[in-house]
């Protein structure tokens, strides 16, 4: 299993938010408690995004362009970067200024809002609530914004999202979130791929053995690796194949591989209720004691408290 494909199915939450915006200028929605990541797209006219609190200056938008917010930092999409606030997002509910009397016509069909008249702008919008510690760790991979130009990458499957947006029948949020799912991960390579200076996490995917090893540890992270076992997976010398891991992902093999257990066990506390020894077992340790001792130094806490203050529960 690929590290992306592994984050995006232990990070998402099943439930998909989509929204669609058909507005004539001048428009402005304010997004104050926005999803852990938001996806956004232009279908069509012209747009700007910007992240309120980050002191940089706005980013403009053409149809078909895609734009990655990652972190719920509070942000402001717009015809243009000079027009007024007008509408806020907060708690999943529209606040009007003054209580304008016209935002009871703002609601045209199922997931769209606007006024739907000629000359519109056409806003797509979408958000994942990330889960857990994988969730923060997939975000950890983003930056706060990542612009994705228009392209034959992302161009029919964000048609196809656009499609499905406005219409209400049987088993529409699968269908929402499958294809917001597929809009997401080409997004992510077309960002990726044309980046003059691409992810430090991408180049270690795109290159074969590092790569490879990643799957590897991925596909099976609680066996018990080696740093030769894995060298030998994938035909390099242990020593090479350590400094080639270490250059492209920033820390040591095994080093990663506790750091992705820490994440998974974290995880497996907080929605399960395994014992702390059944956990352990899960993550690649037979003895529960090298666990919580592992454990507590990622994380600062023993498993058993840190189960409890995830669940918010008082201490024992």
């Amino acid at each position: 299993m690929d590290v992306l494909t592994d984050l995006l199915d232990r990070a998402r939450a099943r439930t998909a938010r989509v929204r669609q915006l058909i507005q004539r200028p001048p428009w402005s929605v304010t997004f104050v408690d926005s999803p852990a990541l938001a996806v956004m797209a232009v279908l069509g006219g012209g747009a700007s995004i910007r992240l309120d609190d980050s002191g940089l200056p706005p980013v403009l938008l053409a149809a078909g362009d895609i734009a990655l917010v990652a972190g719920s930092a509070p942000h402001t999409i717009a015809d243009d970067p000079r027009t007024p606030r007008q509408v806020t997002i907060r708690g999943n509910r529209k606040h009007f200024p003054g209580g304008d009397p016209a935002a009871t016509q703002w609601a045209l069909a199922p997931r769209t809002y606007g006024d739907g008249l000629s000359g519109a702008s056409v806003m797509l919008r979408a958000g994942y609530e990330l889960h857990g510690d994988a969730g923060e760790r997939l975000r950890s991979l983003l930056p706060p914004l990542a612009v994705v130009p228009a392209g034959p990458r992302t161009g029919a499957s964000l048609n196809l999202l656009a499609a499905e947006a406005s219409r209400d029948e049987p088993g529409q949020d699968a269908v929402l979130g499958r294809l917001l799912d597929l809009v997401l991960v080409q997004a992510l390579r077309a960002w990726c791929a044309e980046s003059a200076v691409p992810p430090v996490w991408y180049q270690a995917l795109g290159e074969p053995a590092v790569g490879e090893a990643l799957r590897l540890l991925h596909s099976e992270p609680a066996r018990r690796w080696t740093v030769a076992e894995l060298a030998g997976k994938v035909g390099l010398s242990r020593a090479a194949f350590a400094a080639r891991f270490a250059s492209l992902v920033g820390e040591p093999p095994l080093a990663y591989l506790t750091g992705w257990r820490m994440t998974l066990a974290a995880d497996l506390l907080r929605d399960s209720e395994e014992t702390v020894s059944a956990v352990a077992r899960q993550v690649g340790y037979t003895d529960a004691f090298a666990f919580s001792v592992a454990f507590k130094r990622a994380r600062g806490t023993s498993p058993s408290a840190w189960r409890a203050q995830a669940r918010g529960l008082p201490k024992a």
